[in-house]
């Protein structure tokens, strides 16, 4: 393989997409300081990226990149005077001789274990509940997620969320100092702590599948790369925590509201609104894959939770054939628990929209209009949109163009804004 060849890199990049939590989170345990386990780990990604281009794909890549990153720390613990006890506990468990980051792998012997399968998968649980941890601000979070559990670049990352390079890097940067500073344990939560402690894991991958399947702003409506990413976060959370139910929930929304993904976008990448899809584009294995992530959900036999009836509302729209033949009244239903459980002026918003399909545009207006009189929905073009199309049913048609021209100003994303456009044409 020459050094030119792209195949090394691809696999770096493989690799690293599917391992990296793994790698950062054995490190973590090694050297007790998530900040050096997440450099460690950079650092063995370097050595990749250099090497397995010229010199070929090791045998066992994952394990490669662990075995670098253990002696990068080896070798940080030998600069430091003070964490001689540390180096010489590491320094036990690796075989002598090998070089830093060549492609060969140094031969280990039988009982040399790269990945300890009994710790592992408490490795990336405890990765993922110290990257969300509660201390953290909601960006930071969500940037350092991305980053140590899905593998996302920096720049990947920002081209996501629209945002500059800097300012991910900024967020991961603080987001490491925060935790050292605080003195974060890398653990598992004990049994008792983890319901708390789980709530801010599941909103930042619920925020980033958000923000990825509805983009608030740019020229895509989807970000796929995003949703996916916030997907196989769930799966992973699903795997290793199969006896919380709303791990399953979330997963089960995810999965339910992904199936209407293909349908969602034209042939020239416009937006195609829920009335106007095929469904026949919608992906029926999602859809029996959340069906059954919810039933998991079920079993446990505690009523839905917040996910748990955002997914049930969505198992509503996948079961049925058509706009006309969904059950609003189920749907009105699920809102009003959910209402009660977790309130906000979106929920309203969006029983508003049930509450039109099932009993009429005059039903849900004065509830649109109680929410514009507040303050929740100032600058989203969210309100003023569902208010146009529920005046232009009602044949308002001078109120429902000055409602949809609102909306079109307010709107950030350029697909849904020519959705929009495309309202105001047809009055």
């Amino acid at each position: 393989m020459s050094s030119g060849d792209p195949t090394g890199r691809k696999a770096v990049a493989a690799v690293w997409r599917i391992d990296s939590a793994r790698i950062i989170g054995a490190l973590t345990r090694y050297t007790g300081d998530f900040a050096l386990a997440e450099d460690l780990a950079q650092e063995a990604l370097a050595g990749a990226l250099v090497t397995w281009p010229r010199e070929g794909v090791p045998a066992n890549p994952a394990g490669w990149l662990l075995t670098v990153g253990r002696r990068r720390a080896i070798d940080a613990f030998r600069r430091r005077s003070t964490r001689d006890e540390k180096y010489a506990a590491l320094a036990h468990h690796l075989p002598e001789g090998g070089a830093l980051t060549g492609a060969t792998e140094p031969g280990p012997a039988p009982d040399d274990v790269l990945w300890d399968p009994d710790q592992i998968d408490d490795d990336t649980l405890a990765l993922m509940f110290t990257s969300c941890h509660p201390v953290l601000s909601r960006e930071a979070a969500v940037a350092l997620t991305l980053r140590v559990i899905g593998g996302l670049t920096s720049d990947e990352i920002a081209r996501a969320f629209l945002v500059p390079t800097a300012t991910v890097q900024a967020r991961i940067t603080r987001a490491k100092k925060t935790l050292g500073a605080a003195n974060v344990p890398f653990e598992v939560p004990p049994a008792g702590e983890r319901p708390a402690r789980l709530a801010p894991v599941l909103s930042v991958v619920y925020l980033i599948f958000t923000e990825g399947s509805s983009a608030s702003s740019g020229d895509e409506v989807i970000r796929f790369d995003l949703a996916g990413e916030a997907q196989r976060l769930a799966r992973i959370l699903s795997r290793l925590m199969p006896g919380e139910p709303e791990v399953h929930s979330l997963l089960a929304l995810l999965e339910l509201t992904g199936a209407r993904f293909p349908a969602r976008r034209g042939p020239g990448g416009e937006t195609v609104l829920l009335q106007d899809q095929d469904r026949r584009r919608w992906d029926r294995s999602a859809i029996a894959r959340g069906r059954a992530a919810l039933a998991r959900a079920a079993e446990a036999g505690r009523g839905y939770g917040y996910y748990g009836l955002q997914a049930a509302i969505a198992e509503c729209h996948a079961l049925a054939g058509s706009v006309e033949e969904t059950d609003w009244d189920r749907i009105v239903a699920l809102y009003d628990g959910l209402n009660k459980l977790a309130p906000s002026p979106v929920v309203d918003l969006n029983r508003a929209v049930a509450v039109s399909m099932a009993r009429g545009p005059a039903a849900a207006l004065p509830l649109v209009d109680a929410l514009a009189a507040g303050e929740a929905f100032k600058g989203s073009h969210q309100l003023p949109g569902v208010r146009g199309e529920l005046l232009r049913r009602l044949g308002r048609r001078d109120e429902a163009r000055a409602a949809l021209e609102q909306a079109i100003a307010l709107c950030g994303n350029e697909r849904e804004r020519a959705a929009l456009t495309g309202k105001l044409a047809q009055l």
